[in-house]
């Protein structure tokens, strides 16, 4: 598939640069996979839409505030995006620098006087830091970060993305971007949900930069996906079997809890590290439908829904959502595709 396949005109006034409060208060269009028929709705009117016995699988990963600014031995500044723990050194993370690269050995001052080492590089060139002092990385990101925001959204960290930019059910911290189709859930929605027969589950994945990365490859079965770490549980396992064994639909929360599924799907492995790139032409498993937000031209993700919706199908919906003056990409609106 051409990478000129993944285009569409994306006005930017539709890139939303705050969320919608109260969340479920969002636009939602449902766009059905096999029709190509589009309803406008609101995300509130979940339950209405799913019926008794689905099944929401969610990804309860909790963004971690990744950014640090620190200054080089040369008195330069640095920006760090710390991605995840590395293999070794132990108590290492691996990062992304801007305004480097970085030798080993180099040392980092971060604002509050705590100092970070160079211990190597991973073989993507990622520098491995750890804390000079010996001190778990973890603490130093949690008090010395900040979060990162998407590149799309143009204005600067708020007091207010510490709870926006995240979901309402995040638990084990190692993401780097939120996973934005659960942003939309509430408390009173998932009470709805429930009287109304539909059932959810968890499972994580660690969302890696990787999320806002464009395809570059004139090809997009040439681009290639980092790996990002999931687990599924043996309880959403067992919610999962009870719903195929009820006739239920398993409704995948998100593109990144889309790759975690259909990766156990395929490797029979409920936990480990996946680079699983879905684009069109893919064979779905095990999900029946996405909640998704509207994402970036020429992206990953919007392959995966292309993969699900069909093209076509998609192409229109987002035309129909440019027209419609939904709002775009991470603290945007929601599409329903089933």
């Amino acid at each position: 598939m051409r990478l000129s396949e993944l285009d569409y005109e994306l006005p930017p006034k539709l890139i939303a640069d705050a969320p919608i409060a109260p969340r479920d208060q969002a636009r939602m269009m449902v766009l059905d996979r096999a029709t190509g028929a589009i309803e406008h709705s609101r995300f509130y009117k979940l339950p209405r839409v799913l019926r008794a016995g689905d099944l929401l699988v969610m990804n309860n990963t909790r963004v971690i505030p990744a950014r640090l600014t620190a200054r080089k031995e040369s008195g330069g500044e640095v920006e760090l995006l710390m991605v995840r723990p590395a293999e070794s050194p132990p108590g290492a993370w691996q990062a992304m620098v801007r305004r480097g690269p970085l030798r080993e050995g180099a040392c980092l001052t971060l604002k509050d006087g705590r100092v970070l080492r160079v211990a190597g590089h991973e073989r993507n060139g990622r520098p491995l830091l750890i804390a000079a002092d010996g001190s778990p990385l973890e603490q130093v990101i949690r008090e010395c970060g900040t979060l990162a925001l998407p590149h799309y959204i143009h204005r600067p960290v708020s007091a207010d993305d510490s709870a926006d930019y995240q979901t309402i059910y995040a638990e084990p911290e190692g993401a780097v971007a939120a996973p934005t189709a659960g942003l939309h859930f509430t408390e009173q929605l998932f009470q709805t949900l429930a009287e109304a027969g539909i059932h959810r589950t968890f499972l994580t994945l660690h969302i890696g930069p990787d999320t806002f990365a464009p395809v570059r490859t004139p090809e997009i079965e040439g681009h290639t996906m980092e790996a990002e770490w999931f687990t599924i549980p043996p309880a959403a396992i067992a919610e999962i079997e009870l719903a195929q064994r009820v006739g239920g639909r398993v409704i995948a929360v998100g593109t990144s809890t889309t790759r975690a599924l259909e990766s156990w799907a395929i490797t029979g492995d409920p936990q480990g590290y996946t680079g699983l790139f879905i684009v069109p032409g893919f064979r779905f498993k095990l999900i029946h439908g996405m909640i998704t937000n509207f994402h970036m031209p020429r992206s990953t993700v919007l392959a995966m829904v292309m993969a699900l919706a069909g093209r076509e199908n998609l192409l229109a919906a987002y035309a129909a959502a440019v027209r419609h003056r939904y709002r775009f990409l991470s603290y945007g609106d929601a599409m329903l595709v089933i």
